[in-house]
């Protein structure tokens, strides 16, 4: 697929000319779930639209690209329960060819005394240990960490990869920027924003182009991303042949705490 072969899903949405805990404020007041900083959803803002109609003349809008599948395979629309998942606002999904479980949490940095059986009481906090679980979905070993990011650098991201291993990992950070990073045999392919994909980095930086095509997405447009967590882990689907489900974040499952790493 070419960029001549689609037309990209455009969407418009209004932004409101007034700052953003006016609207935080509304929305928790009316039984949205929001988080303290980051983007605030378009429907949240449309909603205080719908309730505020005086302040429409003051609203600007905006334009942004709508990923969604363009041929077989892995969609946005498939990891739309992420939002509303216990994932959170910060997490980090990082999928391994060639580890299994125990290896994976090494080279994560956990100790082997702090690997064992994590259950729904074990949470990531402030100044705490770090939690990341890890399971087995076919050839792939996929670690969850909560509230972290180090699956996503390049040494870590290599490191996994190594002896001809392979590693995608899709981090979420509402108050910072997402990625998708991608390494093969110790070699720290390409690192995507998924919001802007047009901002890639790496030794070969335009590797999974023809995925963001089959996703509706130009890589060589400057277009900004309405939905990029969903097209992010879509985009790894494709990659891995794994699709992770509402069930594979179910406790009781091996993983570690490891003390002082709280990002």
């Amino acid at each position: 697929m070419s960029d001549a072969d689609f037309t990209p899903l455009r969407v418009t949405y209004r932004a409101p000319g007034l700052g953003g805990t006016q609207i935080r404020d509304w929305a928790r007041a009316n039984g949205y779930l929001i988080s303290e900083r980051g983007r605030i959803a378009p429907e949240i803002t449309e909603a205080f639209f719908a309730a505020h109609p005086e302040i429409l003349g003051q609203a600007s809008t905006y334009e942004m690209v709508r990923a969604t599948a363009r041929t077989p395979g892995a969609s946005p629309e498939d990891y739309e329960w992420q939002r509303d998942s216990r994932l959170g606002d910060i997490y980090t999904i990082v999928f391994v060819r060639g580890l299994d479980e125990h290896e994976v949490l090494r080279r994560l940095g956990a100790a082997d005394e702090n690997i064992r059986p994590i259950d729904d009481g074990d949470y990531t906090y402030p100044e705490g240990p770090q939690i990341i679980t890890v399971r087995r979905i076919g050839d792939w070993t996929v670690a969850i960490e909560d509230c972290g990011w180090r699956g996503t650098t390049r040494e870590t991201s290599s490191a996994l990869s190594r002896d001809g291993g392979e590693v995608v990992a899709v981090l979420r950070h509402d108050y910072a920027q997402h990625h998708i990073t991608y390494a093969v045999d110790g070699r720290f392919i390409t690192d995507i924003n998924p919001g802007f994909p047009i901002d890639r980095q790496g030794a070969d930086p335009d590797r999974l182009n023809r995925h963001l095509r089959e996703l509706g997405i130009d890589p060589a447009a400057s277009d900004s991303i309405d939905n990029p967590i969903p097209a992010a882990l879509a985009l790894a689907s494709r990659i891995t042949g794994v699709a992770i489900t509402p069930h594979h974040l179910r406790r009781p499952v091996l993983g570690a705490a490891i003390p002082g790493a709280y990002f």
